[in-house]
């Protein structure tokens, strides 16, 4: 079943064996993109063929995973979608949704694939044939016609800032201190090659958790660069991003950017409500007395941003289900804001489109119980039989918040996903 080999050339071997997978209707690939990360249990796993799914079960969806969980043995890839939140609370969804994905798909693929250096571990029944076929795929670019119209927002700058003023006046009225806003950018009428659009913006943002995700005719094309939640072994880790600041091409004002983002108060203030609420949320799997901050206000340097990264862990507590774990979990803090409830309800009133797989997570649960899943933003979402191309960005508003400088941010997280279709539209 399991077949080790080695390569002389994993990256060639790599989008070799992506290319493969994407000719099969269901496929994931994930790619930590070299990052140094003591958590990561791979460089890069993709999974190909579907032996079995999960996808969106009438039941409740948390308890029909831990039902497809305990039945299923191998790797698991899939997502979690944000609108899951109405089943771990009192909530609904009612903005409209132009994607249809399903609320949580995950899927035990025929072929598995994990490459970390020059090894290459094939799980697979036809481990020999997939090695010489993947040798043999060509890199050929697709031929298919592609169309990306205007770029499209559900708000205009103006309507941004007087959404984001009124929702000040909550946090001022003692609502919430702090919600994750989000907007969506859309493209109607478009046709892409969604992997040659993935290649390209994993080579212009290489992140540590981007992931391609395709289920038929819908794609999942990412580029975040933070993880919700991930177990190894008994522990815990949850790593929530709150606290951004741009690159520059010239060092020196880009170390002083750095530097100035790490001494930013109000970046600061967000960080620590989140890292307090996903404190919170842990304390409910975590084994009494073991929820701690290992690392506060990181600052790690990405290719488009530096970002502000804290680091909470704990021991596991063992009569818990990983299912039961994701749940008491999700929705992300970092997603939401503090109250989560009440940020979540706020957020449900003031957006103009449904999350869907936005702000949910994608990631894979392991055969000997470990799991990683990553935070889904930054990401292009696209729906080829409906030619709707989707991308939300979001940003932290509390009562210190700039509404020109939070919109402003808004842009400058997109900025790679915009680029990026400019240069594939011909």
């Amino acid at each position: 079943m399991l077949k080790v080999f080695h390569t002389d050339d994993p990256d060639t071997f790599k989008s070799k064996a992506l290319f493969w997978a994407n000719s099969f209707d269901t496929a994931c690939y994930f790619d930590s993109n070299n990052f140094s990360d003591p958590y990561s249990a791979f460089g890069v796993y993709i999974g190909a063929g579907k032996a079995a799914e999960l996808s969106d079960s009438g039941k409740n969806s948390f308890a029909a995973l831990e039902e497809f969980l305990t039945k299923t043995k191998g790797y698991i890839p899939g997502y979690f979608s944000y609108e899951l939140k109405n089943e771990t609370e009192d909530l609904i969804s009612e903005n409209p949704d132009h994607l249809y994905f399903p609320k949580i798909h995950f899927f035990l693929p025929k072929h598995s694939i994990l490459i970390k250096n020059n090894e290459v571990s094939i799980v697979s029944d036809s481990a020999d044939k997939i090695w010489n076929f993947i040798h043999q795929t060509s890199l050929k670019q697709s031929e298919e016609p592609v169309s990306i119209p205007a770029i499209l927002s559900r708000f205009e700058r103006n309507e941004y800032i007087q959404t984001v003023q009124e929702i000040q006046r909550h946090i001022q009225r003692g609502d919430i201190y702090e919600i994750n806003f989000c907007q969506e950018f859309y493209v109607e009428n478009a046709k892409i090659d969604p992997l040659e659009v993935f290649i390209a913006l994993n080579k212009l943002s290489p992140t540590p958790f981007a992931n391609y995700f395709k289920i038929k005719g819908q794609y999942i094309i990412s580029a975040t660069p933070e993880r919700f939640l991930s177990r190894r072994g008994n522990k815990l880790i949850s790593q929530p991003i709150k606290g951004t600041s741009s690159r520059n091409s010239d060092a020196t004002k880009d170390k002083k950017q750095k530097e100035e983002l790490l001494k930013d108060e109000k970046e600061r203030a967000e960080n620590v409500m989140i890292v307090d609420l996903v404190r919170n949320d842990l304390t409910k799997s975590a084994k009494p007395g073991t929820v701690r901050v290992e690392e506060l206000f990181g600052i790690y340097s990405f290719k488009q941003v530096h970002q502000m990264i804290s680091t909470v862990v704990c021991e596991a507590d063992e009569k818990l289900s990983n299912a039961g774990i994701i749940a008491n979990t999700f929705p992300m803090g970092s997603m939401t804001g503090a109250p989560k409830i009440r940020a979540m309800q706020l957020a449900e009133k003031y957006e103009r489109s449904k999350r869907g797989v936005y702000s949910g997570a994608v990631g894979y649960f392991a055969p000997n119980g470990d799991f990683d899943f990553n935070v889904v933003i930054r990401t292009i979402l696209y729906n080829a039989k409906l030619q709707y191309l989707s991308f939300h960005v979001g940003s932290a508003i509390t009562l210190d918040s700039d509404p020109e400088k939070e919109y402003e941010e808004c842009l400058v997280k997109g900025k790679a996903i915009r680029d990026v279709l400019k240069q594939n539209n011909p």
